[in-house]
């Protein structure tokens, strides 16, 4: 039977607390830090390996937290979700986004369907559609081609399918598997509808408006603003867009759009790259094939997920240290550091997926927590952090862990040799330099140039960065939020904390306002 408690009630922490802390410079020191980075490793999805060798933990570490995850029930919470519990208790719904990628447990019948066959379905029509357009089976008007494809949509619906197209871009090129570009429209500011218009070729354009409600206020306002260019431009709307939606949305049953692909309220909006809401851009840019080997990854990744014995448990071991990190050792933030231009956007997805999942302060029941949740997270890709915020990592006052991501082969498969080196092996020589000068540090008679060291991190290494890797990495922080979530007795799966700024914007939009809300709004002439 699960029970669900508050982690400062659980035995197995109390002990975590009182294990003896690790000096990382000493461990990471000469043979001894040899021999950490050849043991602490963590097979992983595709190919890929979880290293924590530059971690503050040792092995009296690592057993305390295998109790606290024994105890807080994690494997048999996860099996909970996957099998169709109500896990998501704010809004008393399902989470079912591993079933876009896979079946791990039983069937879900929901809402009286097989929710597995509900989404196997959706992702059929997507292919389907997505094979018709690259084939000219569906045309604009003048029986001409589409060449780009433009997602509408914001949170969820644009963060997460940007990453995914940004990581795979140049691998689709190499690998002639690229059909069409494509663009983004999310922010409801005017401009960034108006750049994108302004440098897309609207009659052989498709649009793909993402909203799962069919009531997102910036996504209708950016959906009137591209359906006022292409009328403006002798264009049928209505040839030009497709929906992704649910079925129970205004926009389900519309005459405005050439297709609708439907998804559920039980796949959460930063969850959803794996659903319609990456479907089908993805498929359109690249093909359904590499979308579906970017399922596989996911799939893959989530099975593993599975493991009872963190040591085998990449998702599940990296969640368990990112608790002792934030309750024992009291660090606030977390930098996400990928070393390939292809995660460029990357870091930006999983600031939304972990801090609007674990960013509560009130347990699944409602009731406060006296312990820290999530962290902070942020991050850009390497080198080009190095020669921005690295300094505060480096020499700050406060200890950030990090999280390094690295490939051993560059995606386009061109290099140069400069000095000796490659710009692959410089990139990887920079990483590797990162993650030991961030632990071990160095003296120095000058306070300027000493750097204390001590501060952890992990890496997540692969071969390339490509549609089956990019899917696993995406299931192991999905899997890592969702864990830590479990552990902190929080609910991962919905998101409150959006909903007050929407509510008082429309009271700003209607002029139903007063005091300092009245005056914000005057200072800006609404």
């Amino acid at each position: 039977m699960i029970t669900w408690n508050n982690l400062d009630t659980i035995k197995a922490y109390g002990e975590l607390e009182k294990v003896a802390k690790v000096n990382l410079q000493e461990a990471m020191a000469g043979e001894n830090g040899a021999n950490r980075v050849r043991n602490y490793s963590v097979p992983m999805a595709a190919g890929m390996a979880y290293n924590y060798a530059a971690k503050q933990v040792d092995d009296n570490v690592i057993d305390a937290l295998a109790k606290l995850a024994e105890e807080t029930q994690l494997i048999e919470k996860y099996a909970a979700l996957y099998n169709g519990e109500v896990i998501n208790t704010g809004e008393k719904r399902l989470v079912l986004h591993q079933m876009t990628r896979g079946q791990l447990g039983n069937d879900v019948i929901a809402d009286g369907v097989n929710k597995r066959d509900f989404y196997v379905g959706e992702q059929k029509k997507i292919a389907d559609f997505a094979n018709k357009v690259h084939a000219g089976e569906i045309t604009n008007a003048a029986g001409e081609k589409f060449t780009t494809v433009v997602q509408i949509g914001i949170g969820g619906s644009d963060l997460g399918p940007r990453a995914m197209y940004l990581a795979l871009e140049n691998w689709a090129k190499v690998n002639n598997t690229f059909k069409m570009e494509a663009k983004f429209i999310s922010n409801v500011d005017p401009d960034d509808a108006a750049a994108v218009l302004h440098t897309t070729d609207l009659a052989h354009a498709l649009f793909v408006l993402v909203s799962k409600s069919g009531t997102t206020l910036e996504t209708l306002t950016n959906e009137s603003f591209v359906k006022d260019a292409l009328k403006n431009a002798g264009l049928n709307p209505s040839n030009h867009m497709v929906a992704v939606t649910s079925e129970t949305s205004p926009l389900a049953k519309s005459s405005d759009y050439l297709a609708a692909f439907f998804m559920d309220d039980y796949i959460g909006g930063r969850f959803s790259s794996t659903s319609g809401v990456g479907g089908a851009v993805l498929s359109l840019a690249f093909g359904p094939e590499v979308f579906a080997q970017f399922l596989e990854g996911a799939a893959e990744a989530d099975k593993t997920a599975t493991i009872a014995d963190i040591k085998k448990n990449p998702a599940l071991l990296d969640a368990l240290i990112g608790v002792y990190e934030r309750n024992v050792l009291g660090y606030q933030n977390t930098a996400v550091l990928p070393y390939s231009q292809g995660l460029s956007r990357f870091p930006a997805h999983l600031q939304q997926l972990d801090m609007e999942s674990n960013g509560k302060s009130v347990n699944r029941f409602g009731d406060p927590v006296n312990y820290v949740t999530g962290p902070v997270i942020f991050g850009e890709p390497g080198t080009n952090g190095q020669h921005s915020f690295y300094q505060l990592l480096h020499q700050g006052t406060d200890i950030v862990p990090l999280q390094f991501v690295g490939f051993k082969n560059n995606q386009m498969g061109k290099d140069v040799v400069i000095e000796d080196s490659t710009s692959q092996q410089k990139l990887c020589a920079n990483v590797v330099a990162q993650i030991v000068a961030f632990a071990c540090g160095k003296d120095d008679e000058n306070a300027n140039k000493k750097f204390e060291g001590g501060r952890p991190s992990s890496i997540i290494i692969g071969e390339q960065l490509n549609p089956k890797s990019l899917g696993a990495l995406l299931s192991h922080f999905e899997n890592k939020v969702m864990f830590q979530g479990f552990v902190w007795n929080i609910n991962s799966f919905d998101q409150e904390g959006v909903q007050l700024g929407k509510v008082l914007a429309k009271k700003v939009l209607a002029h139903d306002t007063e005091g300092a809300l009245k005056v914000y709004s005057e200072l800006l002439n609404i």
